[in-house]
């Protein structure tokens, strides 16, 4: 097991390194300096901190004094337009708080839903019930997170004003989570049907397994051989969409938080890019690389702990 759990960090690492070398690249070829869009610096000035920060050196010899500046000194560079002089990395944690909020929140409800949805659906299969989740399945699933977004801005907000239009990060109390839900509902849709639509197929398979037949002459109902059984052995393949959904759910937000002008990631990676801060724009990049293939991770190591049947790594290194 600590066999298997150093390979895969291992692996992790190198795909961290090779992502990591691919965003400087491809950032650093974009044409322009990263100082050019700052007018409030002169030409000379301009070329003080290009000459400072190697940027008129080879390509090579910049990734060389930017893997060092990282691994000896944990030294990202500094924002250049966002919030100039300011580390990358404290501009990036101002913003993940709200980011990660949404996220976990629509996460943590779209969960509960889904799974209730998928049991219901798989229980009353091919009725009246299951067509209808079904139909709600391929709607959440098609439409992207950005177009309920914008309906139920303008719905709900514009046209019932039953929410605020957008985000108000300035309110407190209830009137800030107020302008939360329609960001949070918006994220939610995809999750909720991801889920419902992985539990139906795992639980219809069960339903009709050996061991449920025993669970029902015991007298058990269909609900409850369904909840105490079924459910477990169908957690394990749902595991391998339920983690990294967060990732998803964190991919789609980037346009859900410009749409509810959310201060949080997303919109700080569109404005690094747009005013070409490229160390600012790596940090993020990195940032969301770390996310997925942490979640990669975890969703490896989860299956020994959701059925102790698998042994992650053989028994020879457990």
């Amino acid at each position: 097991m600590i066999k298997y759990i150093a390979q895969r960090v291992l692996a992790l690492l190198i795909t961290l390194f090779i992502i990591l070398t691919i965003a400087f690249l491809v950032i650093r070829l974009m044409p322009g300096s990263i100082y050019d869009s700052n007018e409030m610096l002169s030409a000379d000035m301009v070329k003080i901190l290009e000459d400072k920060y190697h940027l008129n050196d080879p390509l090579l010899v910049q990734y060389r004094y930017f893997l060092e500046d990282i691994l000896l000194h944990w030294d990202w560079g500094t924002s250049v337009a966002v919030q100039p002089r300011v580390p990358v990395w404290e501009v990036l944690a101002s913003k993940i708080p709200i980011t990660l909020q949404l996220n976990f929140v629509s996460l943590l409800i779209s969960l509960p839903i889904g799974i209730l949805a998928g049991i219901f659906a798989a229980i009353y299969q091919n009725t009246k019930v299951d067509y209808t989740i079904s139909f709600f399945v391929v709607v959440f699933i098609s439409v992207p997170s950005f177009i309920f977004a914008t309906v139920l801005q303008y719905f709900l907000a514009y046209k019932l004003g039953w929410f605020p239009i957008i985000y108000n990060a300035t309110a407190t109390g209830a009137a800030k989570y107020l302008s939360m839900i329609l960001p949070i509902t918006a994220l939610s849709f995809s999750p909720i049907a991801r889920v419902t639509r992985y539990l139906r197929g795992e639980l219809i398979e069960n339903l009709s397994s050996e061991y449920m037949l025993l669970a029902r002459t015991k007298g058990l109902t269909r609900l409850q051989a369904t909840v105490r059984h079924s459910m477990r052995n169908s957690f394990v393949p749902l595991a391998n969409i339920i983690i990294p959904m967060f990732t998803n759910i964190l991919t789609g937000s980037l346009v859900v938080e410009q749409i509810f002008s959310v201060a949080g990631v997303g919109g700080l990676l569109v404005e690094s890019i747009n005013s070409s801060d490229h160390t600012l724009t790596i940090a993020i990049l990195i940032f969301y690389s770390m996310i997925s293939l942490l979640t990669i991770l975890i969703v490896d190591l989860s299956y020994g702990i959701i059925d102790p049947r698998v042994r992650i790594g053989g028994g020879s290194n457990g």
